[in-house]
């Protein structure tokens, strides 16, 4: 009982040290197993470790799991790390991108799988198989190690979005090629036919595992759509699914359940599923926990004799040099030749390819049967695996930032909007917005409102803003602008306060409450988007003409004539003054004291339109605020 709550505390104590520190969670997780693992030997009394994960069977034995459960509690736990990694997964991502994505988890895997065999063979002098088994397991780049980087550094949409797809589409395929080689190397040893036999392993695990996984993930956007499972019950009832698939799909084809479920996941994150949020939140929730577990687990299991198989000589370092300077920037390269990427975005994808809680859980898994097999070599592959994974994760989590900034990834002017509340005049300025060539967000805790947005065109995040930390939505990278349009005075005033520092360097704005407009109070300029119009006059506005308009002008007379026309009409709202670049402005408090330069100006306002106005319409972008907030 002692180890297993130690293991829990410590797991949790680690992913708060690397929130801390803003490194992956791997690392201080790794090194802490090790600590109370290998390394604890050294210093403990009866020379025993501290944690033993798998359990002797001896009366006075230590020990969580007996036999086999280490590694079937292990395959599990994977399997729900991977659904929750193909729920993050959105085809319409990728439409500039798709080519090098595929390229990378398709001809990069096997440029990888094939430099890194020959270079266990040869530095290593390891035989053929474990050689290239030692290759399929470092194939993979896990989405729980590729995470923190992207959610830490606001990389360019183009990276960023690799990196994520290729972390999480490349899990299955490491999974199955380690899969594939290791049945090379038991067929090998009964004198079956290995070329059959590994071929037709590997049609049975992708027809199985992608068959299944897809019509599962249809039956269960049917079952949650037609509200077959009680709200209080869905959470649990979509991870017992996630497991009887997994383990469905492994009996029809052994290890195919990886396969089925990221494309279960993938079908969930691509359809029209209502409280997909919800499911994705509790599914994180639980990655944290099992991740935890797994890697102290993991790393505790490993001996000192597998240690000191990596500072006998200096090949290991060798290997490492090869697989994560060469190697990487190779595969990155050539798979990425004639596609859109520039040299500097495939410099750093090239330089962060960290492996995962994949490549560590299968290795530990058949480098313990293979040395039980007396397979010569085998002892080498767990430590080295994991040598490649602490050694990537470190270096990543050490430079990432920096190279980023030296190479010019790095977003350094956010540009994107969010706007919370999704209703109809917010969605009519979102859409005005993305004309003018932004990115834009629409944030709601209603599904219906943000589907509508998407019917739209437009990207929608349904969460409620006072439990979600939308800090860490991949999607929101971009964004340095913010505007709370919600009908209510106390969500608008926690979105500034929550996350105006983070959204709104370059400008955040909440609508005038009913309060401050009926008694002209003093409202603070930093933050009141229109100081005469609120939430009822936008809406009714919008209700009357649903279209955003545009009027030009070029004096500040012309301006104030204008404006004083426009709020004398009751359904037509200001909102925004578009300058001769281009640049859209928030309309400012007091008119007057502007200073404009010769061009053409527009003034972009909500409501009827009116005569004048017919056919005006102009490109444009948001310019910083002039007014930051505090």
């Amino acid at each position: 009982m002692e180890e297993l709550a130690g293991i829990i505390i410590l797991g949790i104590f680690a992913q708060w040290l690397a929130w801390r520190i803003r490194v992956p969670a791997i690392l201080p997780l790794i090194v802490i197993g090790l600590l109370v693992g290998p390394l604890s030997t050294l210093w403990t009394e009866d020379g025993l470790k501290l944690i033993s994960p798998i359990f002797d069977g001896k009366p006075d034995g230590k020990g969580l799991f007996p036999g086999r459960s280490l590694f079937y509690f292990v395959s599990l736990a994977i399997g729900i790390v991977l659904f929750e990694g193909g729920l993050t997964l959105r085809i319409k991502e990728v439409k500039e991108t798709q080519r090098s994505i595929l390229r990378l988890i398709s001809l990069g895997s096997l440029i990888t799988f094939i430099g890194a065999g020959l270079a266990a063979h040869y530095i290593m002098e390891l035989s053929w198989s474990v050689s290239f088994l030692f290759a399929g397991l470092i194939i993979v780049t896990g989405p729980t190690v590729i995470a923190p980087i992207l959610q830490n550094i606001p990389l360019n949409k183009n990276v960023a979005t690799v990196l994520k797809w290729e972390g999480i589409l490349i899990d299955p395929i490491g999974a199955l090629v380690a899969v594939l080689v290791f049945e090379f190397i038991s067929t090998t040893d009964h004198g079956m036919s290995v070329t059959s036999h590994a071929f037709g392993t590997f049609i049975q695990v992708v027809i199985y595992g992608g068959t299944l996984g897809f019509l599962a993930g249809l039956a269960l956007v049917r079952i949650i759509k037609r509200e077959l499972v009680p709200h209080y019950l869905l959470n649990v009832f979509v991870l017992a699914y996630v497991l009887l698939i997994f383990v469905a799909s492994d009996f029809l084809a052994h290890e195919s359940g990886l396969l089925a479920v990221v494309v279960m996941g993938l079908v969930l994150a691509n359809k029209d599923v209502p409280r997909i949020k919800e499911i994705l939140s509790f599914k994180e929730s639980l990655s944290v926990l099992l991740i935890s577990i797994l890697f102290i687990l993991l790393a505790a299991n490993m001996d000192m004799d597998e240690l000191r198989l990596l500072t006998q000589d200096w090949r290991p370092i060798a290997l490492f040099g090869f697989v994560a300077l060469v190697l990487r920037p190779l595969s990155v390269f050539i798979s990425t030749y004639q596609g859109n990427l520039s040299v500097a975005e495939k410099l750093f994808i090239s330089w962060v390819g960290p492996r995962g809680i994949v490549a560590a859980g299968i290795a530990s898994l058949f480098g313990l049967i293979l040395q039980e097999k007396g397979v010569a070599g085998a002892e080498y592959i767990t430590p080295l695996v994991f040598m490649i994974v602490l050694g990537t994760v470190l270096l990543n989590a050490t430079t990432a930032r920096m190279v980023a900034r030296l190479l010019g990834v790095i977003q350094e002017a956010s540009g994107g909007v969010v706007i919370f509340g999704a209703n109809d005049f917010s969605i009519a300025i979102a859409s005005y917005l993305k004309e003018q060539g932004r990115n834009v967000h629409l944030v709601d805790s209603n599904y219906n409102n943000i589907r509508k947005a998407r019917d739209q065109g437009l990207d929608g995040i349904v969460t409620n803003i006072y439990n979600s930390e939308l800090a860490e939505e991949y999607e929101l990278l971009d964004v340095g602008y913010m505007l709370a349009f919600t009908g209510s005075s106390d969500v608008n005033n926690y979105a500034l306060r929550r996350y105006a520092k983070i959204f709104g360097e370059r400008g955040a704005y909440r609508l005038i409450t009913a309060d401050e407009l009926k008694q002209r109070s003093e409202a603070d300029a930093e933050f009141v988007f229109s100081y005469s119009d609120d939430f009822l006059n936008l809406s009714e506005a919008h209700r009357e003409s649903a279209e955003v308009l545009e009027m030009a002008f070029s004096s500040k007379e012309e301006l104030l004539e204008i404006l004083k026309n426009v709020n004398a009409e009751e359904y037509t709202v200001p909102l925004f003054l578009k300058h001769p670049d281009g640049m859209l402005h928030v309309v400012p408090r007091d008119p007057e004291e502007m200073t404009l330069e010769e061009g053409t100006y527009h003034l972009v306002y909500l409501g009827l339109e009116l005569p004048a106005l017919a056919g005006r319409e102009e490109s444009g972008e948001l310019q910083d605020a002039p007014n930051q907030p505090a």
